[in-house]
């Protein structure tokens, strides 16, 4: 327990120094609260959502959005070709973009990390062999790869998983892989290895803490890749399928009418959009945050900046 407190005490320190951190990057903690808001969205959007998204009111088709001449605030957003609301529609599409983009960096992420592992540190032909299989897989096109099996398979959400997830683990495993042949030569791991540290206590209690936050920036990264590939392929009707929904279908079904019902594309492009928006947002603080060179060139900008504004102050003080 004596040994345990202080390491508690340490990371929950480090906790508050890295919120710190965030509270002054206001970009970064509006990205933050943007996704926050997508998954309190996926996750409560039963309670949230004011209608059943598959719900269809022939008589209240095309219905423009409240702040619009013929529209009410009984669809604030709108409705679609089949008087489907449109806010309940975007807010149940969060479920299905956040179930595919958490699915897919969850399989890929631990599929690639092993493998990544494994080829850093065993090295030798393992590496060699390792390393081709990526080279191999990387060169395919992965667009048309996935539109391959997806039309093969037959379209649905685990069918969607599983395709992103073995078109995208090549980054995670590259990544690990150089971590962790950067990692080997490190002086705390050969010295862990020469004390007789077995090799998976080296990885997990040596090497693993340092891929924490290059992985997590990656991870942040691909899922706006599968965001945006999730929605090109329901875009093309081999993604989530009707009654369903996610906001790529919504796009898709909604580009019929985009010159006489424009909010039928634009509310789900600009979930998207936004979505996208705000994870790059928060991956771009991270990769800052985590960078040491990146830390001190802020640091640098900020200084400098500030020097800027006092000799500023000060020549303005000294005109008459």
């Amino acid at each position: 327990m004596s040994d345990a407190a202080p390491g508690r005490a340490r990371r929950g320190a480090a906790i508050l120094a890295l919120a710190a951190e965030l509270a002054r990057d206001r970009l970064a903690l509006a990205g933050l609260l943007g996704l926050v808001l997508v998954v309190v969205a996926a996750i409560f959007a039963p309670l949230l959502a004011p209608y059943d998204p598959a719900a269809q009111t022939v008589l209240a088709r095309l219905r423009p959005p409240a702040w619009l001449a013929g529209g009410d605030w009984s669809h604030p957003l709108g409705t679609d070709h089949l008087g489907r609301d449109v806010l309940s529609r975007v807010i149940h599409g969060a479920r299905a973009t956040m179930l595919i983009g958490v699915g897919v960096v969850a399989l890929a992420g631990t599929f690639g990390v092993a493998v990544g592992l494994l080829a850093g540190y065993v090295g030798g032909r393992v590496d060699g062999v390792l390393m081709r299989v990526v080279d191999v897989q990387i060169s395919f096109p992965g667009i048309l790869l996935i539109l391959l099996i997806v039309s093969v398979l037959g379209p649905s959400t685990t069918t969607i998983v599983v395709v992103l997830a073995a078109t995208n683990w090549m980054v995670f495993a590259r990544v690990t892989r150089g971590a962790v042949l950067s990692a080997r030569r490190s002086g705390y791991v050969e010295a862990a290895q020469i004390a007789g540290c077995r090799d998976g206590r080296v990885i997990v209690r040596h090497i693993l803490p340092n891929l924490v936050s290059p992985l997590s920036t990656l991870a942040i990264l691909e899922f706006t890749n599968v965001v945006l590939a999730e929605a090109a392929i329901s875009f093309l009707g081999l993604g989530v399928q009707p009654p369903a929904t996610s906001w790529g279908l919504d796009v898709a079904s909604g580009r019929d009418y985009v010159f006489v019902a424009w909010w039928l594309v634009t509310f789900p492009g600009l979930a998207i959009m936004a979505t996208v928006l705000c994870a790059n947002l928060l991956a771009s603080w991270l990769r800052v945050t985590a960078d040491p060179q990146e830390r001190e060139k802020r640091f640098a900008r900020a200084l400098a900046a500030r020097r800027g504004r006092a000799r500023a102050s000060r020549e303005g003080e000294r005109t008459p």
